[in-house]
């Protein structure tokens, strides 16, 4: 078994929470792609994390988590920049992000910062999220694409709050046909089809990337399971376990894990039945990190996820 690469960012998620009857912002380490490098390595596969931190005290422990949680850091630079917040608010579940910090310290990777032999030597490379909004982290994105040798996996992780108007929302519908086009696996959720193609049902999307060039797709729909198009099958839905799901922060990165880790493992699946086993799986991991808080911190092992749903 290989490695992944894991680029984009990483920062600290104040979540609004509740103690002893007040208001109060508890910090959590974040961001779509440490996510999804943690969640990786809970799950048995080896991860390295490529992104800038903050020279801060919160870089210093978004390292050390990382290196805690067995995730590589040999391509994580550090950046004079504060470390980027993200307030975290609730509907029910369901997160909403609002972004504080400017320069954004996880915009500042640029393509002459790639460990080269690192990415070459990759079995998968992940690419996506808000680093992609960024002229820096998204020429570095572009050329980590270029240098792939192993599977390319991408998800766009749309934060509709750092688009500034219709020509942005265009310019990351461009960047997404862009990546897509070369991917094994794209994994978006059904709020970034809605907002990237609007009036679309989701087999559509999910049928239109595949159309650009993207091998497999899977669409996350929170409760309701997944669409999955893979091969030449018709898009097919996948559900969900039930849960109690008190906080879906990290729940789709979760997704994009269990199936990066079952890649570096099993390699690309024969047919459309391996993907759907695939994706069951990867659902079982979601429904289990949303009935923790956090993110990262609620990314779990192999062994949890069969002790909690039995299999």
């Amino acid at each position: 078994m290989g490695y992944a690469v894991v680029l984009g960012e990483a920062l600290v998620d104040l979540l609004d929470s509740e103690l002893d009857g007040e208001r109060v912002y508890r910090q959590a380490i974040g961001g779509g792609p440490l996510n999804v490098a943690v969640g990786v390595a809970r799950l048995g596969g080896a991860a390295q994390f490529v992104g800038s931190l903050g020279d801060d005290a919160l870089g210093g422990r978004i390292r050390a988590f990382l290196t805690a949680a067995d995730v590589g850091v040999a391509g994580a630079i550090t950046v004079p920049a504060p470390t980027t917040l993200a307030v975290v608010t609730y509907a029910g579940p369901e997160p909403d992000f609002r972004f504080y910090g400017e320069p954004a310290s996880y915009g500042l990777l640029g393509p002459d910062d790639l460990d080269l032999a690192l990415l070459e030597g990759a079995d998968v490379l992940y690419c996506g999220s808000i680093v992609l909004l960024r002229p820096d982290t998204l020429a570095a994105a572009r050329r980590a694409w270029g240098l792939a040798t192993g599977l390319r996996v991408f998800d766009p992780n749309v934060r509709p709050r750092l688009l500034n108007g219709p020509a942005a929302l265009e310019g990351l519908r461009e960047v997404v046909a862009e990546f897509a086009a070369g991917a094994h696996l794209v994994k978006l959720s059904a709020a970034d089809a809605v907002l990237l193609y609007p009036g679309e049902p989701v087999e559509g999307v999910a049928a239109y990337l595949r159309e650009l060039g993207a091998a497999t797709v899977v669409v996350t729909l929170g409760a309701a399971g997944a669409v999955l198009a893979a091969a030449d099958a018709d898009p097919v839905r996948v559900p969900a376990p039930k849960v109690n799901a008190i906080d879906a922060t990290g729940a789709g990165d979760s997704v994009m894990a269990a199936l990066i880790a079952d890649l570096l493992v099993d390699g690309e699946p024969e047919g459309p039945s391996g993907w759907t086993d695939r994706v069951a799986f990867a659902l079982r991991v979601a429904g289990l990190v949303c009935e923790s808080p956090g993110g990262a911190t609620a990314m779990p092992t192999r062994t949890a996820v069969k002790n909690r749903f039995n299999t």
